[in-house]
């Protein structure tokens, strides 16, 4: 072999532990995002872990989890997430957890946010992406077809502003990075995936961890990673969502259906860690806690928001390990955990009951 000639060995190799080679082995898939918040944990200097409030989390959320039943269905009870189970729906999802990120406004008034009206109701946050997206299929513009994406002349910038536009004066937080986003995974999912979503997800052979690879080794705008102690952590929020909303949408089967979806882990975004606060597992820094209560914002990757998410994710790990040592039996994972904790937090928000206020980062990664 040649010095410009490839090491096939070592390229099958590194295939396999990407979780892109094309075989049925993909017991060496992982997304090391579990390890990468352990290191981040280990070396955190200003969010630190409360043990004892960990234990007690655990208790208080499975025991919470039990009483409201809560479980992968809830997923399909929310009244804006879709219903039907085909190839529509996957590019539905795609599109939604493309852009799946920076809901948050500066506006102290919560009528003049951005929002969206679909139905009669009102909709903020989260919620007003998923209506923006109803809606413009109701007005007969096909804003999921990947195809559609990379048409610049039917597909205009004035469309997608118009698809999400906004009840108030407000416009939707980093409209042009959205706008790049769309373009982006139009243009790959149509060199790499022949222009399908439903192709990209057969290349994982049912692998969650394969999957959340794909992603974010094809698509940039997926390839959420931040350096912290000179090292690269992986976070990874929206390719792990993507796969755990498949996951929960085909309640684990056809397109869900994924033999290591336990290796997905907490979604790294600003909610979970407001909620991990409250519940008294997590302690900040005199100077990130003034931070985050003065409501300034934090740099997208600097030293602070990389320690939010990486003990954030590390947290909700010990939980489910304390959860199923409680309770070998439980039938729970890290994703169940994001979500009911997730869905608890915007209800205490709505409540107005909220311990503290999330932390303020512009970014299109969460």
């Amino acid at each position: 072999m040649s010095d410009s000639e490839p090491d096939e060995e070592l390229l099958s190799l590194l295939r396999q532990s990407l979780g892109i080679n094309g075989d049925q082995n993909h017991r060496q898939a992982d997304t090391k995002v579990l390890k990468d918040a352990e290191y981040v944990y280990d070396n955190s200097i200003d969010v630190a872990l409360d043990t004892q409030g960990t234990k007690a989390a655990a208790a208080t959320i499975w025991s919470l989890m039990q009483e409201k039943q809560y479980s992968l269905k809830m997923w399909s009870e929310h009244t804006l997430h879709p219903k039907d189970k085909d190839a529509e729906t996957v590019n539905f999802i795609f599109l939604m957890d493309l852009l799946n990120f920076c809901f948050w406004s500066e506006n102290p008034d919560p009528t003049q946010c951005f929002s969206v009206e679909y139905h009669g109701q009102i909709f903020t946050g989260y919620w007003s992406l998923i209506a923006a997206i109803h809606r413009a299929l109701e007005e007969s513009i096909p804003i999921t077809t990947p195809s559609f994406w990379i048409d610049e002349t039917g597909c205009t910038n004035d469309l997608i502003n118009h698809v999400f536009r906004s009840e108030t004066p407000e416009l939707i937080p980093l409209i042009q990075q959205r706008i790049d986003c769309i373009r982006e995974a139009g243009r790959i999912l149509d060199a790499d995936f022949s222009g399908s979503v439903v192709t990209l997800i057969h290349k994982a052979n049912h692998s969650a961890a394969s999957l959340v690879n794909l992603l974010t080794t094809h698509f940039p705008c997926f390839n959420d990673i931040a350096t912290f102690d000179s090292k690269h952590i992986r976070f990874q929020k929206r390719a792990q969502i993507l796969v755990a909303d498949l996951w929960a949408c085909f309640d684990g089967q056809s397109f869900g259906s994924f033999h290591d979806i336990n290796t997905i882990t907490m979604f790294a975004d600003y909610r979970i860690p407001q909620m991990l606060h409250s519940l008294g597992c997590l302690r900040y820094s005199p100077p990130l806690e003034a931070q985050i209560r003065s409501l300034r914002e934090i740099e997208s990757g600097c030293s602070w928001e990389v320690q939010l998410r990486g003990c954030s994710i590390w947290c909700v790990e010990l939980i489910r390990r304390e959860i199923k040592r409680q309770n070998p039996k439980a039938e729970v994972n890290a994703i169940l955990i994001d979500f009911f904790l997730y869905d608890t937090m915007k209800q205490r928000v709505n409540e107005g009951l909220e311990t503290i206020p999330h932390h303020r980062t512009r970014s299109i990664w969460y």
